[in-house]
Order: C-alpha cells, then sequence, then structure tokens
C-alpha cells in the first residue's frame, strides 16, 4: 500500500452544506402582484360595468329629465324638488311604506324569536321543526307565493269564508283598503324563516351557566328571558333588526302581485319601490325614477346609521365592561 505524499489534495468542490438546499429565488413584488390584479381582472371590470357605471350614470339621470327617447336634459334639482311638492302620490308611497316598514319589520323578528326559543329546547324532532318553519323563506319573495297569497286573501277566499263563519264580513283582503296592507305584512312575517336560523344560532352561544345562575337566584322565565337571553342575545337581534329593515324598504314583489300593479285599492298598497317602477317603466319618466332611487338609498343608509348609532343604549357585547 503506497501513499502519495507528493501530491496536493484537490479542494472539495463548494457547495452547500450536506441536508441543505439553495434557498429559491423568490419573485420580484411587482411581479407577484402583477398575477394578483391579472385573476381580480374579471371582478372589477364585472363590477365596473355592471355596478358602479350603471350606479354613477343612474345618478346623472336624477338631474335629469329623461324619457327614453329624447337625450336627457339637465335640470338639476328639479326632480327631487317635484317630489315634494308637486307629486301627491311620491308623499303616499313614502308613508305606506313607513308603515310597512314599522308593522312587519318587528312582528317578523318577534315571530322568529319566538320560534327560536321553541326549537331550542332539545327535542327528537327538532331538525324536522327547523326545517318545516324554514321552508317558507325558501320560496322567498317570489311571484308564485304572492299569486297564491292573493287568492286566500281575496274576495271569496279561505280568509274571508273563515271570517264570514264568526260573523265578521270583511270581503276580500286585497280589495279593501283597510286590510289590503295588512295582507302583505302577514305575508312577510310568514316568511320568518331567515332571522330564526340566525336567532336559533345565537341562542346556541349562550353559557348555559347563566341560566343556572338565574335559576339559583330564584328568577322566573320572564326574568330569565328579560335579563340573560335578551342582553346575551342583542347583537343578534341587531344584526337582524337592520337585514330586514332593509329588505322591508325594498319590497316589490308581493305589493306587486297583490295589488296588480296599481298599488291599490286606493294607493293603500303603494310600496315607494312599487310606485318608482310606475314612474320608470309604465310613464318611461327615467330621470325621475332615477331620483327616486337615489333617495331611497340615501333613506335606507340614514335608518341603518341610527340603528346602529341608538344599538349603544341596548347592544351588549360579552367583555366590553358594561
Amino acid at each position: 500500500m503506497s501513499v502519495d505524499v507528493g501530491r496536493p489534495r484537490e479542494a472539495p468542490a463548494a457547495g452547500p452544506p450536506a441536508g441543505r438546499q439553495r434557498p429559491r429565488r423568490r419573485q420580484p413584488y411587482g411581479e407577484r402582484a402583477g398575477f394578483g390584479y391579472l385573476f381580480l381582472s374579471p371582478w372589477v371590470a364585472g363590477a365596473l360595468l355592471l355596478t358602479v357605471g350603471p350606479m354613477a350614470y343612474s345618478l346623472y339621470l336624477s338631474f335629469t329629465e329623461y324619457d327614453l327617447f329624447t337625450a336627457p336634459e339637465w335640470i338639476g334639482l328639479g326632480n327631487y324638488r317635484r317630489m315634494f311638492t308637486e307629486d301627491d302620490r311620491f308623499l303616499t308611497s313614502v308613508w305606506v311604506t313607513v308603515k310597512y316598514v314599522v308593522i312587519s319589520t318587528p312582528l317578523k323578528l318577534a315571530a322568529a324569536l319566538a320560534v327560536a326559543l321553541l326549537l331550542n329546547r332539545a327535542s327528537r324532532a327538532q331538525s324536522f321543526y327547523r326545517a318545516a318553519f324554514y321552508a317558507p323563506s325558501l320560496l322567498g319573495a317570489s311571484v308564485a307565493v304572492a299569486l297564491v297569497w292573493r287568492v286566500i286573501f281575496d274576495n271569496g277566499g279561505p280568509v274571508s269564508q273563515v271570517t264570514s263563519a264568526f260573523g265578521w264580513e270583511t270581503g276580500g283582503w286585497t280589495t279593501d283598503p283597510q286590510y289590503a296592507l295588512m295582507a302583505i305584512v302577514l305575508l312577510a312575517v310568514w316568511q320568518f324563516g331567515a332571522p330564526m336560523v340566525i336567532f336559533l344560532a345565537g341562542l346556541k352561544q349562550i353559557p348555559s351557566t347563566l341560566y343556572d345562575a338565574a335559576a339559583v337566584d330564584g328568577a322566573g322565565w320572564w326574568r330569565t328571558f328579560v335579563s340573560v337571553t335578551v342582553p346575551m342575545l342583542s347583537p343578534v337581534i341587531l344584526f337582524n333588526l337592520v337585514l330586514e329593515t332593509i329588505n322591508a324598504f325594498q319590497a316589490f314583489t308581493s305589493a306587486f302581485i297583490v295589488s296588480g300593479g296599481r298599488g291599490g285599492p286606493s294607493d293603500s298598497t303603494l310600496f315607494y319601490t312599487l310606485y318608482l317602477y310606475q314612474r320608470g317603466f309604465v310613464d318611461f319618466q327615467m330621470g325621475y325614477a332615477s331620483a327616486m332611487a337615489w333617495l331611497l338609498v340615501v333613506a335606507i343608509a340614514i335608518v341603518t346609521a341610527i340603528l346602529f348609532r341608538t344599538s349603544r343604549s341596548w347592544v351588549f357585547y360579552a367583555g366590553d365592561g358594561r
């Protein structure tokens, strides 16, 4: 065995230590951001073309006189001034819509909360009842439901037959100015499934220890409901209140079908959205209809802001120190 002592050993080739890999080259930020913008571009294009663009154009039309057949003519605040000074039916539609919102929203939330409290108790048939009560909401504000509702409350329908059997001659609710709006309110209340499910989810989040403490203190069911359930459920109540108020302001299909598109009888069901439709798509006063639409947007924003502002005094958030 011979050892070559005169020949120097070659140094090993430089490279990364054993078991380690070279770090990959990171792409520049601009290059990575470009791919992100590329994937977002379809949504951005759709939003600009289908949402932002039409809204901006309708805002412009609200300051013009436009009937689809001639070019828009700028009139400034003429449409808005006309609403409050010359159009009596506009004021009627505002009053009818306010009554509908004030009556239907609390009744719908009360029905949803009452059923959610019943379903919150453990039961073998809980899933069945939950699905059964939610089923009407799946139908939504469809034309078919409104047509059936009109038949039920029309003259000679099941409701008038039942009331006549008890000596209460009301005739057809849909043809009586005194009851026509209430028929649409009942349709809205009947579809309480969506807020019911949200209430039920909120009830599941309330700690059982709070109810145990209330029972130890001798609190009855009403005191427990007022002092435990309502405060702990108040954020969910606010959420449902805001959603249902906005939906009530935008109600259209039920009023259109039940009244035959006229808002009758005697304008008792002339909702704001229905009158907007009449001005825009029946009378072709697109400038005036656009002004009404933007006024509705502003009104909903103001009402929503008021609800959030007043919620500071009655909504309880766990851990806020109150």
